[in-house]
């Protein structure tokens, strides 16, 4: 079982892994509020684009549920207060893309129910149930992310190594920075469940140390064979042990998604190797 980040169920709430404080201590803290849920992601207590986009929309579903005179509101003033509140999380990290298309999809919804009914519970029943479905549509979408990903990369090597694969990553793109399974490392993850992973190098990802604290951790905690490098050592690593590929995530903002920009999360001095890189939709794009 990959580890976890993120645990909700509706009437006991929504906990986040504090994963400031990994790999030394695994500590979950209650998030109540929205404004609980902004300070978590500021201080980067939960981290990685899914997990923030799922994070906000429980967040919002637990405070729909906790607050119930919100239930007794006009359908128009509990708009005015999930877009207050919806505009304040967003402040909480600009260049979360999954955290506006979660914003967005739930005023939408919020705008879709409340056009047809005068009741305030409706709408909070609607934005509950949309909530669970981010949280379950992005585990949905990792384990297929994880699935296509490690059968683009068999059928992409030599057959004869494509049962000992040598890979490496960047930062952290697994369970601990989605609701589950992980995207880019979700691949990894696919590759050692099918034994066609011979060996991962993660990178330790400075200056926040996203790799040696957090990918670490997870290749460690699910027994993959795995070495951790420094930034600094890739180009020599590729030189004296070859991989079959570089597998990261992207992370554009909305700005760069409009320009179609990529920011690649690779270290200097990799060019030439092939990675996959997984876009916002889910698809997989391989640049050499």
């Amino acid at each position: 079982m990959s580890l976890e980040a993120i645990r909700y169920q509706r009437g006991t709430g929504l906990y986040l892994l504090n994963q400031l404080l990994l790999p030394h201590e695994s500590v979950w803290e209650p998030v109540p509020t929205m404004a609980e849920a902004h300070a978590q992601i500021k201080l980067m207590k939960v981290r990685g684009a899914p997990a923030i986009g799922v994070t906000a929309a429980l967040a919002l579903a637990v405070e729909l549920d906790s607050h119930k005179d919100l239930a007794t509101l006009p359908v128009a003033d509990l708009l005015k207060w999930i877009r207050a509140h919806l505009d304040h999380i967003a402040t909480s990290r600009p260049t979360a893309v999954n955290l506006f298309d979660s914003i967005d999809k739930l005023w939408a919804k919020a705008h879709e129910v409340a056009a047809k009914t005068k009741s305030s519970v409706e709408v909070r029943e609607a934005l509950v149930a949309l909530a669970q479905q981010i949280f379950a549509d992005d585990v949905k979408d990792n384990v297929a992310i994880g699935q296509h990903g490690m059968e683009w990369l068999v059928k992409a090597v030599p057959a004869d190594q494509a049962s000992h694969l040598r890979v490496l990553t960047h930062c952290n793109t697994g369970s601990l920075a989605t609701a589950s399974y992980g995207t880019a490392l979700g691949i990894i993850r696919s590759l050692h469940a099918h034994k066609k992973l011979a060996h991962v190098y993660c990178t330790e990802t400075r200056p926040y140390n996203q790799g040696s604290r957090l990918t670490a951790y997870e290749l460690t905690y699910e027994k993959m064979p795995a070495t951790l490098v420094t930034d600094s050592m890739v180009s020599f690593l590729l030189k004296q042990h070859p991989v079959h590929a570089i597998i990261v995530g992207r992370r554009p903002d909305r700005a760069q998604r409009r320009h179609g920009q990529q920011d690649w999360d690779l270290p200097a001095g990799i060019g030439g190797a092939r990675a996959w890189c997984e876009d916002d939709g889910g698809r997989a794009v391989d640049h050499i």
